[in-house]
């Protein structure tokens, strides 16, 4: 059982050490706009469905289902 709670101690220490941590000071860099560029093409609208008919009539039925032979033995007395 000992065993078993090491690495929820060693979870444990890491969480307090994280949240105790100093942020580093990041330099003041005048200009630039900071990572937030805007992609330069943005992207368009999905492609629409292409239409069915003349006048977007609906789907066509699906076709007949079609059902395999199943040959069965016939028992000889």
């Amino acid at each position: 059982m000992l065993i078993l709670k090491i690495p929820i101690a060693g979870l444990l220490w890491i969480v307090w050490w994280a949240v105790h941590q100093v942020p580093d000071e990041e330099p003041q860099v005048d200009g630039g706009d900071g990572g937030s560029r805007k992609p330069r093409h943005p992207r368009g609208p999905l492609p629409r469905a292409p239409r069915r008919g003349s006048h977007g009539e609906p789907p066509h039925p699906a076709p007949a289902r079609t059902r395999t032979v199943l040959v069965r033995a016939r028992h000889r007395a």
